[in-house]
């Protein structure tokens, strides 16, 4: 039988294969039958593979990365099609692409028509269905999570599935019974919180002063307390002084996220950042975001009045 996992959901792939590979027994000897084939290859690689006996279990298993996506020659493509239908039934033949095959490619048409096949497209949720996934998995591991929480995760995670898993896993053995709530994603996803500023930083970067204040109400509206975001802005600016320090000392993000005890993925767009701003207009940037801290706490400002006035003056040119 043969299997077309495409799309760009490689979480969902993962777990699918994962499924697959459990049906057919005991992981060791599985791992002994199993073959990955990859690169530019011919119906000869294929059948080697697949017409194989498996050896002491009751299938082989055949991975194949991203052969459709490579393009094959014609006359390969055309004689693996005519192969497949004849792959052994003791062979899973599982071909995983990383983007989508259209509905008219013929190998999706092949394994439509033909009873030892399978297709299905795996691809990332987004909007209200990313929001479902969320609820879903929360609820497969017998939490709970609040529509609000569950918009906020999605909104500053986005669709990276993986990282979602890790963050929800997290989330539910802390909470236990008790529902998940925005608080808690604050307090135990800071990955999350960051993510949710990066995009308002970057237009401030940019001096985007439309798509900034844009993005500031976007939050705000989305329910995030005006203490909470200043306190996160001036946590990115108090790292992107870090950060650009370093940088212009030579190192790279690998080195800085390590130094800092940072995530690669958060190192790398604080370094991003850092290169809009120079190391003096960020310590500027910093003694006014002490000075706001301050003049709220007197009773001098107003978090939402002095916020607004912030990200406006800092889209501007220092």
């Amino acid at each position: 039988m043969f299997y077309i996992f495409h799309g760009d959901d490689a979480h969902s792939q993962k777990e699918m294969l994962a499924k697959l590979q459990a049906k057919l027994g005991d992981s060791g000897i599985l791992d002994l039958n199993t073959t990955w084939l990859e690169g530019h290859l011919t119906l000869a690689d294929f059948q080697q593979a697949c017409d194989a006996l498996p050896f002491l279990a009751p299938a082989r298993l055949v991975l194949v990365q991203d052969f459709f996506k490579n393009k094959p020659e014609k006359g390969v493509l055309n004689d693996l099609l005519a192969y497949l239908p004849h792959v052994p039934e003791t062979t899973r033949l599982v071909f995983l692409e990383s983007a989508a095959l259209p509905a008219n490619h013929k190998a999706i048409k092949l394994a439509e028509q033909d009873k030892g096949g399978f297709a299905r497209r795996f691809k990332r949720p987004e909007g209200g269905q990313l929001e479902r996934w969320i609820r879903q998995r929360v609820a497969d591991k017998d939490g709970r999570i609040s529509s609000h929480a569950a918009h906020i995760l999605a909104v500053n995670v986005g669709n990276q599935l993986e990282l979602l898993e890790n963050e929800i896993e997290k989330l539910t053995l802390y909470a236990g019974e008790e529902e998940i709530g925005v608080q808690t994603i604050g307090l135990l996803s800071p990955y999350a919180a960051e993510a949710s500023i990066f995009d308002l930083v970057d237009a401030m970067g940019n001096r985007n002063g439309k798509r900034t204040a844009v993005l500031l109400q976007q939050k705000l509206s989305e329910g995030a307390e005006p203490f909470y975001l200043f306190s996160m802005i001036a946590r990115q600016f108090r790292l992107l002084i870090q950060v650009k320090e370093m940088a212009d000392a030579g190192e790279r993000p690998p080195a800085i996220g390590k130094t800092l005890k940072l995530h690669s993925f958060v190192a790398g767009k604080l370094y991003q950042q850092s290169a809009n701003f120079t190391l003096p207009q960020l310590e500027q940037i910093y003694r006014h975001l002490l000075e706001i801290d301050v003049g709220v706490k007197t009773g001098k400002n107003e978090m939402r009045t002095a916020l607004t006035l912030l990200v406006g003056g800092l889209a501007q040119p220092l």
